[in-house]
């Protein structure tokens, strides 16, 4: 019986994997190290030595640095090694947290500020920061409490997918917060459905939101 139960054990048909990663009689170079199944280091040798090796316990060997001078090779299973990797592969994305931008403005009507919120709701229900922009125009700049009062009660609506990372703070003619998505298994959705799906880009302003100059004047968005 085989020292790794669990391990397919035989080599037919086995050495075919992903683009560009060698395995067992496919490994071409003159010389490999060799990281055991227990990850110890069992030193340098031909492929064909530690091919014959691995074939002893039943696993593979398998080509893991073939830029390392010797390349490095290590014997496992092929199944659980790819495996492995893919759970890096996807914890490293989970990792990587983008950080999406909504818009709005102090006006905005109710219909439109759900749209909003739902939005930032999905980006956050995804693993990503969501940033809230609320920029003032004209004479909005005379009661800019009013802006703040606009972001803080967006940032309660999202309470069940985030919290947020600071108090709402003034940017020139903007308040921005920055929200966090809570772990998943706290999130509770208000604004959409538990299989939604995520509407991968960046908020932008409304159509009827002009850009004002220092001057007063607006200017017409592209």
């Amino acid at each position: 019986m085989a020292k790794y139960p669990n391990s397919r054990g035989k080599f037919q048909n086995r050495n075919r994997g992903p683009k560009g990663l060698r395995r067992n009689d496919r490994i071409r170079a003159t010389e490999v190290r060799v990281i055991g199944p227990e990850g110890t280091n069992l030193g340098v040798m031909s492929p064909r030595k530690a091919l014959e090796l691995a074939k002893k316990v039943g696993l593979d060997l398998i080509e893991v640095s073939p830029s390392a001078r010797p390349p490095v090779c290590r014997i496992l299973d092929f199944g659980k090694f790819l495996y492995e990797e893919s759970k890096k592969a996807k914890d490293t994305k989970q990792a990587t947290t983008k950080l999406k931008e909504i818009k709005f403005r102090v006006s905005i009507d109710q219909h439109d500020f759900e749209t909003k919120l739902r939005r930032a709701e999905g980006f956050l229900d995804h693993g990503n920061k969501v940033k809230l922009t609320l920029q003032f125009r004209g004479r909005e700049n005379e009661h800019r409490e009013l802006g703040y009062e606009r972001v803080k009660l967006a940032a309660k609506e999202l309470e069940g997918v985030a919290s947020a990372d600071s108090e709402p703070r003034l940017v020139g003619r903007q308040v921005t917060q920055i929200l966090s998505p809570l772990p998943s298994g706290k999130r509770v959705l208000k604004f959409n459905a538990p299989d939604h799906e995520l509407e991968d880009h960046d908020d932008a302003d409304d159509a009827d939101d002009d850009l004002e100059n220092d001057d007063g004047s607006e200017e017409l968005k592209p």
